[in-house]
């Protein structure tokens, strides 16, 4: 079946996210749009508009009511989901880099870049709280001082963000206390993205060494590696089969002195128990900086740095795929 490209960016996509149903897709670029598809024919639903820089980070909460995007005009922002109206803006210092409801839906958090002289910070917000978001006062606000977060996600219950940073060690920041709960390094190089499991036990991790790594959300135990040999931008976890998903492909900068057979542009696919890769997806052309798995396990969509998103629903022969032992 031919995958369904959707056209709504005019710059490369930072990233994609399903909503729980599955029934909606919000893509976000570096060209201030943020953008909500139907994923089921690939219409575009609507947009929100408000941000002037690019839009690093998509969030939507467990009832798809609020959407929360992260930009590099120095604000986090909340959607109404269906009307597209802006409900807060929360200025900050630098660019929003990462974003996200927790299981809730009642509080958020977001991380700020290290730049122009000003710290990272990690920022909770408690959204029954009006005043909060009035006065641009979170609850909590946990500085990083040494290096900076390059991506994070809630972890089970609201209880712990897992943050990863740029030398490539995740923490685990409690958001009661904001202290750090546990510590783990791994990678070698920077966490490009951390996905978690459809019961967020488990996530995996993308990095720039070229890496991909399955974690236990709760004790940060390493449990599988998945190599390659070019940088990992994405990696998702499939909701329904033991699979995972990566995109990379070459820094987007080195990508015209390479000729596009060489640049490995491809979605792979590898067995997240037997660590073995099965099967990849061409299609995009320049290096794919974002992966997502429907919720229902049936597709899966992927964002690239040209500036499309590819939606490709599975054969049924990938359902009835065993990976001989």
């Amino acid at each position: 079946m031919r995958p369904i490209l959707l056209q709504g960016h005019e710059r490369s996509i930072t990233q994609i996210k399903y909503n729980r149903e599955g029934d909606l897709l919000f893509s976000v670029a570096k060209d201030t749009v943020t953008n909500v598809w139907y994923s089921v024919n690939g219409e575009r639903l609507g947009t929100y508009n408000g941000h002037t820089g690019a839009v690093w980070c998509v969030d939507c909460d467990w009832d798809t009511k609020n959407v929360l995007t992260g930009s590099a005009d120095n604000s986090c922002r909340l959607w109404d989901c269906q009307t597209g109206k802006q409900l807060a803006l929360l200025n900050t210092n630098s660019a929003v880099r990462t974003c996200g409801f927790d299981f809730s839906g009642n509080i958020i958090m977001f991380s700020t870049d290290k730049q122009m002289g000003y710290q990272c910070f990690l920022n909770f917000f408690d959204l029954r709280d009006p005043q909060q978001i009035e006065d641009n006062q979170p609850y909590l606000s946990l500085p990083c001082n040494d290096h900076k977060i390059t991506s994070a996600v809630w972890g089970p219950l609201g209880e712990f963000v897992i943050a990863g940073h740029e030398n490539g060690e995740f923490n685990q920041f409690s958001a009661k206390s904001g202290e750090i709960i546990k510590k783990a390094k791994e990678h070698t190089k920077q966490i490009n993205d951390i996905q978690t499991s459809v019961d967020l036990t488990m996530f995996v991790s993308a990095s720039k060494d070229n890496s991909a790594k399955l974690f236990d959300s709760a004790s940060l135990d390493h449990v599988k590696t998945f190599k390659t040999e070019r940088p990992v931008n994405s990696a998702a976890i499939s909701p329904t089969m033991d699979h995972v998903v990566m995109g990379g492909g070459q820094e987007a900068m080195e990508v015209t002195t390479t000729s596009t057979r060489i640049g490995k542009f491809e979605a792979r696919f590898f067995h997240a128990a037997y660590e073995e890769e099965f099967g990849r997806v061409k299609g995009h052309f320049g290096p794919i900086n974002c992966v997502a798995f429907h919720p229902d396990g049936k597709s899966y969509s992927s964002g690239g740095e040209d500036g499309y998103t590819r939606i490709h629903y599975f054969d049924p022969q990938y359902f009835d795929f065993e990976l001989e032992a």
